[in-house]
């Protein structure tokens, strides 16, 4: 077994309620200005694309305002011409729809419907996996055998999950792995758990159209994200690992409720101390020394202002900034050998907000 890393000190700082006088962006967002050298770091995301890759859409909200908004590159598309990127344009999540997945499951922890310290009741599971608790899937320390890689189509399970033998039913494709650790003292970052959880909720709130329906009108729609379009496999269940499309401001509004503790409007949407559950420091990724919480990731760059984010392939992240009451979202293509340039830009970027 590998050696457990050290945890870093990483204090939960608290998460800001909205301004006095500021409305809530459930219609419109409240917009305000952003100081140019903030304006400049955003605008280099774009320009260097030698640096970056494909920049689609940077959104900035502090304060509860909508700051600076800008859009550009073009979504291929194999049966019609490349789409321009715009401000109304869906944009693909890739794994921050993990996080919203966090968040459904939250719902049901908070009205008692789900355990975490219980075994979901995965129908198939008689052998050790049978031990294995909600909250283990949902920090990633499962035990699963799980390969989350995106390059090598012959090793890796998510590959095969999505777009392979398993892309039907991405559940029970996750479901067959066998125990590589036992549950709960190895951390293994897995598209496979997601979807673990995700026919979880099936269970609990229905499939197909149930639970989409759920994570829609429990979790999305009362704060504004209506253009938010949570995908299905063909079994019926949320492809939480991967697939929820919405717009730039969309995913700001997302970034907003867990800025603001899972409430909205005067409305708890996610139950007390949720946020918490996801943002607290549980694993470090021993390949790259990340912070990982439960279906959030914590910016280690960035541990004194508090920041943690949802974080989705090629680029994806709605970054949050407690200390500076900042949500940033950066939508894109970058490629792998250009990811380890955006902790550092997302770090200037809250300098600049500071």
């Amino acid at each position: 077994m590998p050696p457990v890393p050290d945890l870093p000190e990483a204090p939960l700082l608290p998460l800001p309620p909205q301004p006095e006088g500021v409305p809530w962006p459930t219609d419109d967002w409240p917009t305000g200005d952003l100081p140019s050298g903030a304006v400049a770091v955003v605008d280099e995301m774009f320009d260097d694309t030698d640096r970056y890759g494909t920049t689609y859409a940077v959104a900035i909200v502090q304060g509860g305002r909508l700051r600076h908004e800008r859009y550009g590159g073009e979504l291929p598309h194999f049966d019609r011409p490349p789409e321009p990127v715009e401000p109304a344009t869906p944009l693909l999540s890739w794994s921050m729809a993990k996080s919203v997945l966090h968040a459904a499951v939250g719902v049901l922890v908070g009205e008692g419907r789900l355990v975490l310290d219980v075994p979901p009741g995965v129908p198939g599971w008689t052998d050790d996996r049978a031990a294995i608790t909600l909250d283990q899937l949902l920090q990633m320390r499962d035990g699963l055998r799980w390969a989350e890689d995106y390059v090598d189509a012959g090793v890796s399970d998510v590959i095969e999950m999505l777009f392979g033998s398993g892309q039907e039913d991405v559940a029970a494709y996750a479901e067959a792995r066998p125990l590589a650790h036992p549950p709960g003292t190895v951390f293994n970052y897995s598209s496979g758990t997601s979807n673990i959880v995700a026919a979880t909720l099936g269970r609990v709130v229905g499939s197909g159209a149930a639970a989409r329906g759920f994570v829609l009108d429990r979790v999305l729609h009362p704060i504004g994200m209506r253009t938010a379009d949570p995908r299905l496999d063909a079994a019926g269940t949320f492809v939480g690992s991967s697939y929820v499309y919405a717009t730039a401001q969309d995913w700001a509004r997302f970034g907003t409720l867990h800025l603001r503790d899972g409430v909205w409007d005067g409305r708890r949407i996610l139950p007390e101390g949720w946020v918490d559950h996801g943002r607290r420091v549980r694993s470090v990724d021993t390949t790259d020394g990340s912070l990982y919480g439960a279906h959030w990731w914590i910016d280690q760059l960035d541990l004194e202002r508090g920041t943690f984010r949802a974080s989705g392939y090629e680029g994806q992240a709605v970054a949050i900034c407690p200390a500076l009451d900042a949500v940033v979202v950066r939508l894109g293509k970058t490629l792998e050998p250009l990811i380890a340039n955006l902790p550092p830009w997302r770090r200037r970027l809250f300098d600049a907000l500071s």
